[in-house]
């Protein structure tokens, strides 16, 4: 998924016009390599923008480095600071995803006041983010929002109850058909990449099992084609 969106937002800037720069390190690099490569394009006037491309290998923390980011550039809204602006209600920066996500539910006027929302996932990528977006007070907000996780206990008593789900946690059809509501609004946010036999080697599923789902849900995004591309805008 990291790999896609990389390369999906690199083609994105040459189309616009943009100046944008791939900083592809070794998976074994150190913690300072890194910290020394984000304070060099804290200062370079000709980055305005600096995304660290997340989930990093396991022996870095991407806390060291996201809170190193100038909050001004953190275009993820991932730096402490924020993430806390976001969370007090005077957004800065608003992580892109759950900001598609918005923008997804704005264009198709689907209102989200009064209604429960069960985002699956609790990430600071997407999961924690959205609960915060659509709870407040905001144009698209004011919503009940459940939060699940690998952790939740029967997981479909939450989800039968849904008016929206929002799923985002990279497995491959985690929601069926027999795990909703009739006419529930479904986000598919999950990017799963499956090998097959085709010429690619591979196809790319969400987490929702969209051919149990399609004529039972009010609505679905379909993957990919759905959020991945709002995001990226």
């Amino acid at each position: 998924a990291s790999k896609i969106y990389v390369n999906s937002k690199a083609k994105t800037f040459k189309k616009l016009n943009c100046y944008s720069e791939i900083f592809q390190l070794d998976e074994d690099v150190s913690k300072e390599r890194v910290i020394s490569l984000i304070e060099k394009l804290n200062n370079d006037s000709l980055v305005h923008g600096i995304l660290l491309q997340l989930p990093l290998p396991s022996h870095l923390d991407a806390y060291d480095f996201l809170s190193k980011i100038n909050p001004l550039k953190d275009v993820d809204g991932f730096h402490p600071e924020n993430l806390g602006l976001l969370f007090q209600g005077t957004p800065r920066f608003i992580p892109c995803t759950p900001l598609g996500c918005i923008e997804i539910l704005e264009y198709y006027k689907i209102d989200v006041k009064s209604k429960h929302v069960v985002v699956i996932g609790r990430s600071n990528i997407v999961g924690k983010p959205i609960m915060s977006l659509l709870s407040q007070p905001f144009k698209k907000g004011n919503a009940t929002v459940t939060i699940c996780h690998s952790y939740t206990k029967d997981l479909s008593k939450y989800t039968m109850s849904a008016d929206i789900i929002i799923c985002a946690v990279g497995k491959p059809n985690l929601i069926n058909g027999n795990m909703i509501k009739d006419g529930c609004i479904i986000l598919d946010v999950g990017i799963n990449r499956i090998n097959d036999s085709s010429e690619k080697g591979y196809h790319i599923v969400g987490d929702v099992d969209y051919d149990s789902v399609i004529d039972k849900s009010h609505s679905i995004t379909p993957v990919p084609g759905g959020v991945g591309p709002m995001t990226i805008s």
